[in-house]
């Protein structure tokens, strides 16, 4: 209940925001966001944090597994198994959108 009410006070709050702006300021906060979006230090950085999560969910998954063992449910143990071996063969993209570099 707590993160619905969170969600409607947020959504209620970007409206009136939003409509006190108008098209203009959207349309120049949108020009800064897709600025931002493509500078390559922003890429680099952004690539660089999604390196390092694939490493510690890599070290997160071998902690839980190594505890967890057999109790794991077959359709979960399948799907893991087949998100490693599309990180091993080395897919392109992950499901985030970035790449697997």
């Amino acid at each position: 209940m707590r993160y619905r009410l969170t969600f409607v006070a947020g959504l209620a709050l970007g409206y009136v925001l939003g409509t006190r702006a108008g098209r203009e300021r959207y349309e120049q906060l949108k020009k800064s966001a897709r600025q931002l979006a493509q500078n390559p230090a922003v890429r680099n950085t952004a690539e660089a944090a999604a390196q390092q999560s694939r490493v510690y969910a890599g070290k997160a998954f071998h902690t839980v597994s190594d505890k967890v063992g057999e109790r794991v449910p077959e359709s979960v143990a399948k799907r893991v198994r087949s998100l490693r071996e599309r990180n091993i063969n080395g897919a392109g993209e992950d499901d985030w959108g970035t790449s697997n570099t």
